[in-house]
Protein backbone atom coordinates (compact mmCIF):
# COMPACT_ATOMS: atom_id res chain seq x y z
CA UNK A 1 0.00 0.00 0.00
CA UNK A 2 1.34 3.34 -0.85
CA UNK A 3 1.63 5.62 2.16
CA UNK A 4 0.70 8.80 -0.29
CA UNK A 5 -1.95 9.03 -3.41
CA UNK A 6 -0.54 9.19 -6.70
CA UNK A 7 -1.57 12.89 -8.03
CA UNK A 8 -0.03 15.36 -9.61
CA UNK A 9 1.99 17.85 -6.75
CA UNK A 10 2.86 21.28 -7.39
CA UNK A 11 4.48 24.41 -5.74
CA UNK A 12 3.16 27.59 -5.04
CA UNK A 13 6.32 30.62 -5.19
CA UNK A 14 6.14 33.56 -3.51
CA UNK A 15 5.98 37.48 -4.56
CA UNK A 16 7.94 40.28 -3.43
CA UNK A 17 6.46 44.02 -4.03
CA UNK A 18 9.25 46.66 -5.02
CA UNK A 19 11.13 46.79 -1.39
CA UNK A 20 11.14 43.03 -1.19
CA UNK A 21 8.03 42.31 1.42
CA UNK A 22 5.71 39.74 0.76
CA UNK A 23 2.89 40.76 -1.46
CA UNK A 24 0.28 38.44 0.25
CA UNK A 25 -3.02 39.28 -1.85
CA UNK A 26 -0.93 38.04 -4.66
CA UNK A 27 0.00 34.96 -2.93
CA UNK A 28 -3.51 34.23 -1.89
CA UNK A 29 -4.94 34.50 -5.38
CA UNK A 30 -2.30 31.51 -6.46
CA UNK A 31 -3.03 29.16 -3.70
CA UNK A 32 -6.60 29.62 -4.30
CA UNK A 33 -6.48 29.18 -7.71
CA UNK A 34 -4.69 26.38 -8.20
CA UNK A 35 -6.28 24.12 -5.19
CA UNK A 36 -9.46 24.94 -7.01
CA UNK A 37 -8.58 24.29 -10.46
CA UNK A 38 -5.36 22.58 -10.59
CA UNK A 39 -4.89 19.90 -7.64
CA UNK A 40 -4.91 20.36 -4.23
CA UNK A 41 -1.78 18.89 -3.57
CA UNK A 42 0.37 22.35 -3.36
CA UNK A 43 3.97 22.99 -1.39
CA UNK A 44 5.09 26.00 -0.47
CA UNK A 45 8.95 26.73 -0.05
CA UNK A 46 10.39 24.24 -2.02
CA UNK A 47 13.79 25.18 -3.75
CA UNK A 48 11.41 27.31 -6.45
CA UNK A 49 9.59 28.77 -3.22
CA UNK A 50 12.80 30.20 -2.13
CA UNK A 51 12.93 28.56 1.43
CA UNK A 52 16.37 28.87 1.66
CA UNK A 53 16.19 32.53 1.46
CA UNK A 54 13.58 33.88 3.83
CA UNK A 55 14.15 34.86 7.50
CA UNK A 56 11.95 33.41 10.54
CA UNK A 57 9.62 36.05 10.58
CA UNK A 58 9.15 35.93 6.97
CA UNK A 59 8.89 32.16 7.41
CA UNK A 60 6.37 32.34 9.66
CA UNK A 61 3.78 34.89 8.18
CA UNK A 62 3.89 33.09 4.39
CA UNK A 63 2.92 29.61 6.12
CA UNK A 64 0.50 31.37 8.02
CA UNK A 65 -1.27 32.76 5.04
CA UNK A 66 -0.39 29.47 3.16
CA UNK A 67 -2.26 27.19 5.90
CA UNK A 68 -5.52 29.41 6.16
CA UNK A 69 -5.71 29.71 2.46
CA UNK A 70 -5.10 25.66 1.89
CA UNK A 71 -7.41 25.16 4.70
CA UNK A 72 -10.39 27.56 3.10
CA UNK A 73 -10.34 25.75 0.16
CA UNK A 74 -9.72 21.76 2.06
CA UNK A 75 -5.99 20.75 1.26
CA UNK A 76 -4.00 19.79 3.53
CA UNK A 77 -0.52 22.10 3.45
CA UNK A 78 2.94 20.73 2.52
CA UNK A 79 5.68 22.93 4.33
CA UNK A 80 9.06 22.96 2.80
CA UNK A 81 11.83 22.86 5.39
CA UNK A 82 15.36 24.20 3.84
CA UNK A 83 18.13 24.86 6.48
CA UNK A 84 21.87 23.90 7.07
CA UNK A 85 21.07 23.66 10.39
CA UNK A 86 19.51 20.47 11.79
CA UNK A 87 18.12 22.70 15.05
CA UNK A 88 16.26 24.64 12.98
CA UNK A 89 14.64 22.23 10.78
CA UNK A 90 13.69 20.89 14.09
CA UNK A 91 12.43 24.11 15.62
CA UNK A 92 10.42 24.91 12.31
CA UNK A 93 8.86 21.71 12.03
CA UNK A 94 7.99 21.90 16.04
CA UNK A 95 6.78 25.29 15.68
CA UNK A 96 4.48 24.47 12.56
CA UNK A 97 3.45 21.06 14.16
CA UNK A 98 2.28 23.14 17.03
CA UNK A 99 0.06 24.84 14.85
CA UNK A 100 -1.23 22.39 12.89
CA UNK A 101 0.62 21.47 9.85
CA UNK A 102 1.38 17.55 9.93
CA UNK A 103 2.94 17.64 6.00
CA UNK A 104 6.52 18.63 5.29
CA UNK A 105 9.19 18.72 2.39
CA UNK A 106 12.58 18.03 3.63
CA UNK A 107 15.72 18.09 2.11
CA UNK A 108 19.25 17.28 3.26
CA UNK A 109 21.58 19.70 4.91
CA UNK A 110 23.82 21.35 2.01
CA UNK A 111 26.80 22.45 3.34
CA UNK A 112 28.99 19.02 2.89
CA UNK A 113 27.78 15.64 1.54
CA UNK A 114 26.39 13.38 4.47
CA UNK A 115 27.74 10.24 4.97
CA UNK A 116 25.35 6.57 5.03
CA UNK A 117 26.12 7.37 9.10
CA UNK A 118 24.87 10.74 8.75
CA UNK A 119 21.81 10.32 6.23
CA UNK A 120 20.50 7.78 8.14
CA UNK A 121 20.68 10.22 11.75
CA UNK A 122 19.19 13.32 9.75
CA UNK A 123 16.12 11.18 9.07
CA UNK A 124 15.84 9.92 13.03
CA UNK A 125 16.36 13.38 13.93
CA UNK A 126 13.38 14.39 11.26
CA UNK A 127 10.76 11.75 10.91
CA UNK A 128 12.00 9.48 13.99
CA UNK A 129 11.25 12.72 16.85
CA UNK A 130 7.69 14.04 15.00
CA UNK A 131 6.42 11.06 14.09
CA UNK A 132 2.79 11.75 14.04
CA UNK A 133 3.80 14.13 11.01
CA UNK A 134 4.00 13.24 7.34
CA UNK A 135 7.42 13.54 5.83
CA UNK A 136 8.36 14.14 1.53
CA UNK A 137 11.78 14.34 0.53
CA UNK A 138 13.11 16.14 -1.80
CA UNK A 139 15.96 14.27 -3.43
CA UNK A 140 18.32 17.12 -5.45
CA UNK A 141 21.87 17.39 -6.54
CA UNK A 142 21.73 20.53 -4.85
CA UNK A 143 22.15 18.62 -1.33
CA UNK A 144 25.71 17.51 -2.97
CA UNK A 145 24.04 14.08 -2.33
CA UNK A 146 21.46 11.57 -3.70
CA UNK A 147 19.74 9.53 -1.47
CA UNK A 148 19.86 5.64 -3.44
CA UNK A 149 16.74 3.29 -3.94
CA UNK A 150 18.39 1.58 -1.45
CA UNK A 151 18.51 3.84 1.15
CA UNK A 152 15.23 4.55 1.14
CA UNK A 153 13.96 1.14 1.02
CA UNK A 154 16.14 1.16 4.81
CA UNK A 155 15.08 4.44 5.49
CA UNK A 156 10.95 3.88 4.46
CA UNK A 157 11.37 0.51 6.87
CA UNK A 158 12.49 2.72 9.64
CA UNK A 159 10.37 5.31 9.28
CA UNK A 160 6.58 4.72 8.77
CA UNK A 161 6.02 8.64 8.03
CA UNK A 162 8.20 8.85 5.55
CA UNK A 163 5.37 9.10 2.67
CA UNK A 164 7.07 10.17 -0.45
CA UNK A 165 9.67 11.75 -2.44
CA UNK A 166 10.60 13.95 -5.53
CA UNK A 167 13.37 12.21 -8.13
CA UNK A 168 13.88 15.10 -10.86
CA UNK A 169 15.42 12.25 -12.96
CA UNK A 170 15.01 10.56 -16.53
CA UNK A 171 17.34 7.76 -15.77
CA UNK A 172 15.16 4.25 -16.66
CA UNK A 173 17.30 2.09 -14.09
CA UNK A 174 17.16 4.26 -11.34
CA UNK A 175 13.47 4.70 -11.90
CA UNK A 176 12.74 0.90 -12.33
CA UNK A 177 14.86 0.51 -8.70
CA UNK A 178 13.23 3.60 -6.42
CA UNK A 179 9.91 1.88 -7.69
CA UNK A 180 11.04 -1.79 -6.66
CA UNK A 181 13.16 -1.37 -3.38
CA UNK A 182 10.45 1.41 -1.71
CA UNK A 183 7.12 0.40 -3.16
CA UNK A 184 5.08 1.84 -0.09
CA UNK A 185 6.57 5.50 -1.18
CA UNK A 186 4.92 7.60 -3.26
CA UNK A 187 7.52 8.21 -5.81
CA UNK A 188 6.93 12.04 -7.47
CA UNK A 189 9.02 12.09 -10.76
CA UNK A 190 9.32 15.68 -13.04
CA UNK A 191 7.35 15.28 -16.57
CA UNK A 192 10.04 13.64 -18.76
CA UNK A 193 11.20 10.40 -15.55
CA UNK A 194 7.12 10.35 -14.99
CA UNK A 195 6.54 8.82 -18.71
CA UNK A 196 8.90 5.94 -17.69
CA UNK A 197 7.79 5.62 -14.26
CA UNK A 198 3.93 5.31 -14.72
CA UNK A 199 3.96 2.90 -17.38
CA UNK A 200 6.26 0.64 -14.65
CA UNK A 201 4.10 1.15 -11.71
CA UNK A 202 1.93 3.50 -9.75
CA UNK A 203 4.18 7.07 -9.23
CA UNK A 204 3.23 10.70 -9.17
CA UNK A 205 3.82 13.88 -11.19
CA UNK A 206 5.70 16.52 -10.09
CA UNK A 207 4.27 19.19 -12.13
CA UNK A 208 7.21 22.12 -13.48
CA UNK A 209 6.73 22.99 -17.53
CA UNK A 210 3.28 21.43 -17.92
CA UNK A 211 1.81 24.02 -15.35
CA UNK A 212 1.50 26.28 -18.22
CA UNK A 213 -1.61 24.44 -19.15
CA UNK A 214 -3.06 22.67 -16.46
CA UNK A 215 -5.94 20.43 -18.55
CA UNK A 216 -3.47 19.75 -20.02
CA UNK A 217 -1.20 18.52 -17.44
CA UNK A 218 -4.20 16.21 -16.08
CA UNK A 219 -4.42 14.87 -19.48
CA UNK A 220 -0.65 13.67 -19.13
CA UNK A 221 -1.17 12.45 -15.73
CA UNK A 222 -4.53 11.03 -16.78
CA UNK A 223 -2.68 9.02 -19.58
CA UNK A 224 0.33 7.76 -17.59
CA UNK A 225 -2.21 6.56 -14.94
CA UNK A 226 -3.76 4.28 -17.51
CA UNK A 227 -0.94 3.10 -19.48
CA UNK A 228 -1.73 4.62 -22.94
CA UNK A 229 1.81 4.66 -24.30
CA UNK A 230 1.07 6.69 -27.26
CA UNK A 231 -0.34 9.65 -25.63
CA UNK A 232 1.97 9.43 -22.69
CA UNK A 233 5.40 9.63 -25.11
CA UNK A 234 3.89 12.09 -27.49
CA UNK A 235 3.25 14.34 -24.86
CA UNK A 236 7.00 13.78 -23.13
CA UNK A 237 8.20 14.19 -26.35
CA UNK A 238 6.47 17.77 -26.25
CA UNK A 239 7.41 18.40 -22.59
CA UNK A 240 10.51 17.45 -22.76
CA UNK A 241 11.44 20.31 -25.68
CA UNK A 242 9.60 22.53 -24.44
CA UNK A 243 11.75 22.36 -21.05
CA UNK A 244 15.06 22.70 -23.11
CA UNK A 245 13.88 25.59 -25.05
CA UNK A 246 12.45 27.45 -21.88
CA UNK A 247 15.87 27.19 -20.12
CA UNK A 248 17.38 28.34 -22.68
CA UNK A 249 15.29 31.30 -23.42
CA UNK A 250 15.20 31.94 -19.97
CA UNK A 251 18.95 31.95 -19.38
CA UNK A 252 20.76 30.53 -16.64
CA UNK A 253 19.13 31.51 -12.78
CA UNK A 254 18.25 30.49 -9.23
CA UNK A 255 15.21 28.00 -9.37
CA UNK A 256 12.56 30.19 -8.75
CA UNK A 257 12.86 32.40 -11.30
CA UNK A 258 11.62 29.59 -13.91
CA UNK A 259 8.68 29.00 -11.44
CA UNK A 260 7.64 32.43 -11.13
CA UNK A 261 8.06 32.98 -15.05
CA UNK A 262 5.36 29.77 -15.14
CA UNK A 263 2.76 31.13 -12.55
CA UNK A 264 3.09 34.74 -14.22
CA UNK A 265 1.75 33.23 -17.07
CA UNK A 266 -1.60 32.29 -15.13
CA UNK A 267 -1.41 35.95 -13.50
CA UNK A 268 -0.13 38.63 -14.96
CA UNK A 269 0.37 41.11 -12.06
CA UNK A 270 2.83 38.57 -10.60
CA UNK A 271 6.55 39.77 -10.58
CA UNK A 272 9.45 37.77 -10.77
CA UNK A 273 11.74 38.90 -8.45
CA UNK A 274 13.45 37.09 -5.96
CA UNK A 275 15.17 37.55 -2.70
CA UNK A 276 18.49 39.38 -3.46
CA UNK A 277 21.07 38.39 -4.19
CA UNK A 278 19.52 36.38 -6.65
CA UNK A 279 18.59 37.91 -10.26
CA UNK A 280 15.12 36.96 -11.64
CA UNK A 281 14.47 36.49 -15.45
CA UNK A 282 13.58 39.26 -17.06
CA UNK A 283 10.05 40.87 -18.42
CA UNK A 284 11.64 40.50 -21.79
CA UNK A 285 12.20 37.02 -21.50
CA UNK A 286 8.65 36.32 -20.18
CA UNK A 287 7.39 37.81 -23.26
CA UNK A 288 9.61 35.77 -26.18
CA UNK A 289 7.99 32.83 -23.32
CA UNK A 290 4.68 33.97 -23.68
CA UNK A 291 5.58 34.01 -27.93
CA UNK A 292 7.45 30.76 -28.09
CA UNK A 293 4.46 28.78 -26.50
CA UNK A 294 1.66 30.15 -28.39
CA UNK A 295 3.55 29.60 -31.78
CA UNK A 296 5.41 26.37 -31.03
CA UNK A 297 3.56 24.46 -28.32
CA UNK A 298 -0.06 25.24 -28.34
CA UNK A 299 -1.14 22.42 -26.60
CA UNK A 300 0.63 23.60 -23.45
CA UNK A 301 -0.06 27.45 -24.39
CA UNK A 302 -3.49 28.12 -21.96
CA UNK A 303 -5.73 30.77 -22.81
CA UNK A 304 -4.40 34.02 -22.81
CA UNK A 305 -4.58 36.32 -19.66
CA UNK A 306 -4.27 39.45 -20.82
CA UNK A 307 -1.46 42.09 -21.46
CA UNK A 308 2.40 40.77 -20.53
CA UNK A 309 2.64 42.17 -17.32
CA UNK A 310 6.16 44.00 -15.66
CA UNK A 311 7.83 43.17 -13.07
CA UNK A 312 5.88 45.35 -10.78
Amino acid sequence: MKRYPACIMATCVVPWDAEYNFAEELFRHQVRTLATTATPHLYVFGTAGEGYAVSDSQFDRIVSVFQEEMKANGAEPIVGIISLSLPTIQERIARWRDRGVRRFQISLPSWGALSERELFAFFDQVCGRFRDCQFLHYNLPRTKRLVTPREYGQLAALHPNLVATKNCIDVIDRIVELLGLSPQLQHFFGETGYAYGSLLGECGLLASTCVTNWKSAQQYFEAGRRRDVEAVIAMQRELSALGRDFLELAGEHIDGAYDKMLWKLHDRRFPLRLQPPYEPATDEAFARFVELLQRKYPRWAGEPKGKVGSNG
